[in-house]
């Protein structure tokens, strides 16, 4: 039993799916700040184009 157990692999997939998770999560606290700035440099970008598009119509 124990080695039918050990050669089952359906839960390695969940395992690795977790911890990917978790890394991904981790990351994004780290670096919340950081790619808080980015998008909203990106935003402030797009918002001051699209204003200049409308100012030369």
């Amino acid at each position: 039993m124990i080695k039918e157990l050990w050669k089952e692999e359906d839960a390695v997939g969940v395992v690795e799916i977790i911890l990917i998770l978790v890394i991904l999560i981790a990351l994004v606290l780290i670096f919340k700040d950081k790619i808080t700035g980015i998008v909203n440099d990106a935003m402030s970008s797009i918002e001051e184009d699209s204003k200049d598009i409308i100012d030369e119509k």
